[in-house]
């Protein structure tokens, strides 16, 4: 029985021996090709308290790539602000206010470090260059097909005949596609959407609901010079006294926000005279009413013209503010103003007085008159005294056309 066992063991033995080695052999030869790989790499050497280390350079095992992660972080942030403003506009629905989000000092800084100004001057010259005439059609109506343009009052509807976007962004109106209200002193000065209004408080103004800018940023400091309309500042007063010149008068203000898709020409809003201008050079960040919520004081980052002067009840002043791919922004009357220019650094201004010897009053403005204009969309801020049962006739976030009254007294 003993035999027979031992018999039946060397003869399994015979069989399986054959695949043990060949198993063997696959192993060793597997082995040496990964050992002959890792020989193959640049080793570095460092040592411990307890032994020597070997390890390879970590750009041999890990390649970082600067733009897929780019577009990654980018993608993540752009995607939750689009959550957040989908959650507010859910709250706002249910009737709930929300309170604004402001963005921090490091998110400003962050945003005025992109060059706006050197990329709004290149679309400024794209702008310029003359598309061909088959071109035309197909450009013009994209871009009336994404902002709903209105081309039925365009004084010339046919497409073909602007030579570039520059024209086309500046097209002229019909005269009867705005009629201007005979009845009240106060018109809007361009199509837009009402972002705010109402009487400016502690020297500040509402740039939208919750989010104010100070006066004195905005304007400038205040002049005693002769040659200036802005009264000097009394020794005790504050800067909302500088501005408001007659007793029993209040300041008001109204901000416009012109969208790509508006028209981009502005008008006067009133019967005044203009005697001064003041440029800010500055950054070109986005005003849209998104972006006027989480940024505190936007329209004082940002490039603008002030004109100021008198209207029947007191000081009144315009403020025509530049934006991203909107450095360029014309005076009719001003041909000395030359916006987003690189030979003016940011934080600075310089003035211009239209008061001089031979005109003691300044640049007369008849309401509905054509001011100015845009290259594209941006914003007015109307900044102005008035009596205090001064009346807007207007709503937040309501649209408005040129030539429709802002207020009555």
């Amino acid at each position: 029985m003993a035999t027979s066992v031992r018999s039946r063991f060397l003869r399994l033995l015979r069989v399986v021996a054959p695949w043990r080695s060949s198993l063997l052999h696959c192993e060793n030869t597997a082995v040496s090709h990964v050992l002959q790989s890792l020989r193959k790499l640049p080793v570095r050497a460092f040592y411990t308290n307890a032994r020597r280390v070997h390890t390879a350079p970590a750009r041999t095992l890990f390649l970082l790539r600067p733009l897929p992660i780019l577009l990654v972080t980018g993608g993540g942030y752009a995607g939750y602000r689009q959550y957040e403003k989908y959650r507010e506009r859910e709250l706002e629905k249910l009737g709930l206010e929300i309170p604004p989000k402001l963005a921090g000092h490091w998110e400003v800084a962050l945003y005025k470090s992109v060059p706006t100004r050197l990329l709004s001057r290149a679309w400024g010259r794209l702008n310029q260059v003359e598309l061909p005439h088959w071109l035309r059609r197909p450009v013009y109506s994209l871009y009336i097909w994404t902002f709903g343009v209105n081309m039925k009052e365009a004084a010339v509807e046919d497409l073909h005949h602007y030579r570039n976007l520059s024209e086309f962004f500046r097209r002229k109106l019909k005269p009867q596609a705005r009629p201007v209200c005979g009845f009240h002193r106060g018109i809007s000065p361009s199509d837009g959407k009402i972002l705010n209004f109402g009487q400016g408080k502690n020297c500040e103004v509402e740039q939208v609901k919750g989010v104010t800018y100070s006066l004195e940023s905005f304007l400038g400091p205040r002049t005693s010079t002769d040659d200036l309309s802005f009264p000097p500042a009394p020794p005790c007063g504050s800067f909302r006294n500088q501005l408001v010149t007659r007793e029993g008068n209040e300041l008001y203000h109204c901000v416009i926000y012109l969208a790509p898709g508006d028209y981009h020409c502005f008008h006067s809003p009133t019967d005044w005279t203009v005697s001064h201008r003041r440029h800010f050079p500055g950054s070109l960040m986005s005003v849209n009413p998104g972006m006027a919520r989480w940024i505190k004081e936007l329209f004082c980052h940002n490039e603008r013209v002030v004109l100021t002067g008198d209207w029947k009840h007191g000081f009144f002043s315009l403020t025509a503010v530049g934006a991203t791919n909107v450095g360029s922004i014309r005076i009719y009357f001003d041909r000395d103003l030359h916006t987003n220019s690189p030979r003016y650094s940011k934080g600075s201004y310089n003035d211009f007085s239209f008061v001089t010897h031979t005109n003691k009053e300044g640049i007369p403005m008849r309401k509905g008159e054509h001011l100015g204009e845009f290259n594209l969309g941006s914003t007015i801020v109307l900044i102005f005294e008035a009596p205090k049962d001064f009346n807007f006739k207007l709503k937040a976030g309501q649209k408005i056309r040129f030539g429709e009254a802002l207020g009555s007294l």
